[in-house]
């Protein structure tokens, strides 16, 4: 079975990055009209976009009901980056709750948070280990980051289960090209001239060529990476962004998507309302800033992105401000092309993008 999967036939509700939001997640599927074990009056049936843990309070029983719903017939997924992290034994920022590695530098910002016993360790594992990177039909397509045509070609003869294995190789053969030509060696002298390191946001390090050139290639060169977390390209200043500076900028994709088929994404942190993007660590450009909140977005206007943000909530919680007013978790309902909140209010979806 290959990681291009078909989506259910009928009406779809597609839920956005959760984060670890379990009771956010909770409030949306009973306000999409869902029951606890995931049954639907009209037989709708629910499409995850990846992104379930990480930063937020109860990632374990994100998984769980998640897993529980995918098992049972009621719902499909799709894997985000922060699973592809968590298969790989990446441990990044707010992954505390499942890499003893990361409890030290996550407690300040995002504890207290859930953590699984071991037992649970290995079904997480094993539940992520069988999901797809992308699902489609004739009149759509899912996945976590960005549909790409050429990338998505290499992925379609990669069986289930083998993306951890595919994903490695990739990654390896960058590395490898990078010994090969020597930018192994540069990168290995920008970092040993910046003594600060580059999780230390409080101070900005100098412009890192071959960090930036090696990151932007070896992004590009891994299909799984491209349609996990997007097309990127070598910036010109750093910016710190996810706990740590960066080299390397998103592109808006979409607007070079000239497919007829919509396509409905997550992973890019679309807000309702205007915020300061720099309190939930993110320093990059705001690939929304000129797009309405409900809009559909790229060049023929057929591409959604349904992340709201909700993995900022930690940033409320801390402020002791209402968690939830700023970050949101949304469903996409289709056909209908409606947005259905967590908190309740539901909002059509246009196609006009300014």
């Amino acid at each position: 079975m290959s990681l291009i999967q078909p989506l259910p036939s009928g009406a779809l509700d597609i839920v956005g990055d959760i984060h670890g939001e379990y009771e956010a997640l909770q409030s949306l599927l009973k306000n999409l009209g869902y029951d606890a074990q995931g049954q639907h009056p009209q037989n709708r049936k629910l499409v995850f976009v990846g992104d379930f843990c990480d930063r937020g309070p109860n990632s374990p029983a994100v998984l769980a009901l998640v897993q529980r719903l995918v098992e049972s017939g009621r719902a499909v997924a799709v894997l985000g980056n922060h699973e592809i992290n968590l298969l790989r034994e990446e441990a990044k920022d707010g992954s505390g709750w499942f890499f003893d590695a990361r409890i030290e530098k996550d407690q300040e910002k995002y504890a207290p948070y859930a953590r699984p016993n071991e037992t649970e360790r290995e079904h997480i594992v094993a539940f992520l280990s069988k999901l797809p990177i992308g699902l489609e039909r004739e009149d759509l397509r899912v996945i976590h980051a960005a549909w790409q045509a050429e990338e998505v070609a290499m992925v379609r003869d990669i069986p289930l289960g083998c993306v951890r294995e595919r994903y490695d190789a990739w990654e390896n053969e960058s590395k490898r090209r990078a010994i090969e030509n020597q930018m192994e060696q540069r990168m290995a002298d920008e970092l040993e001239r910046w003594e600060h390191g580059l999780e230390n946001r409080h101070r900005e390090p100098p412009f890192m060529h071959a960090l930036a050139d090696f990151e932007a290639s070896k992004q590009m060169s891994n299909p799984l990476k491209v349609l996990t977390s997007g097309v990127e390209r070598k910036g010109s200043a750093p910016f710190f962004s996810s706990g740590k500076w960066r080299f390397v900028n998103r592109v808006q994709w979409w607007d070079s998507y000239a497919d007829a088929t919509p396509v409905v994404i997550g992973h890019y942190w679309r807000r309702v309302h205007k915020i300061d993007r720099t309190a939930i660590g993110k320093g990059d450009p705001d690939l929304f800033e000129a797009t309405h909140p409900y809009a559909w977005h790229g060049k023929n206007s057929n591409v959604f992105c349904v992340d709201f943000s909700a993995g900022g909530r930690w940033t409320e919680r801390k402020a002791g401000t209402t968690v939830g007013h700023d970050f949101k978790l949304a469903a996409l309902r289709w056909p209908e092309r409606v947005l259905q909140f967590d908190d309740g209010h539901t909002a059509p979806t246009t196609v006009c993008s300014t």
